[in-house]
């Protein structure tokens, strides 16, 4: 019974924050909703369109580790446009897909990036989780993400 709890929470989370941003390398703001274009992204972010990289996640577990090392960060601060809680990483990996609220599909094509020199994030966090933890997918169908939607591994 207790694993199968586990794995309920292991392929289903829920989305805590949709963030947008209107240059690339800044920290992003939850805006509650956003649109989601096919082979684009969020709607109104700098990163829509960017090849493989339509789409930034990030856990809430990477966000809470930097937490408990002082570092004061909110959601979108690490230039994720969308923050979930709820899935575990084992479960996220290239290829995997994720259906998010009602029509969003997702494809993960990569974990982590490279950083940028300079970045304006890593200046202002001290630190930055992207470059090892941050989730990236391309957007296979479109729709309309907002805070509190489902996300589950399909």
């Amino acid at each position: 019974m207790e694993d199968e709890g586990r794995r309920a929470k292991e392929v289903k989370g829920r989305v805590l924050s949709v963030n947008i941003s209107q240059e690339k390398g800044t920290k992003k703001r939850n805006v509650g909703i956003s649109l989601v274009r096919k082979d684009m992204g969020l709607e109104g972010d700098a990163h829509a369109g960017v090849k493989g990289r339509h789409v930034s996640l990030l856990l809430k577990e990477s966000i809470e580790r930097m937490r408990q090392k002082g570092i004061t960060v909110e959601y979108g601060d690490f230039a994720e446009n969308i923050t979930i809680d709820g899935l575990h990483p084992s479960c996220l990996f290239p290829g995997t897909k994720l259906r998010v609220g009602k029509d969003v599909v997702l494809s993960i094509t990569r974990i982590g990036k490279e950083c940028h020199k300079g970045c304006a994030i890593f200046k202002a966090v001290g630190d930055c989780i992207m470059p090892k933890e941050g989730i990236f997918a391309v957007v296979e169908k479109g729709g309309t993400v907002q805070v509190g939607d489902e996300v589950e591994i399909l």
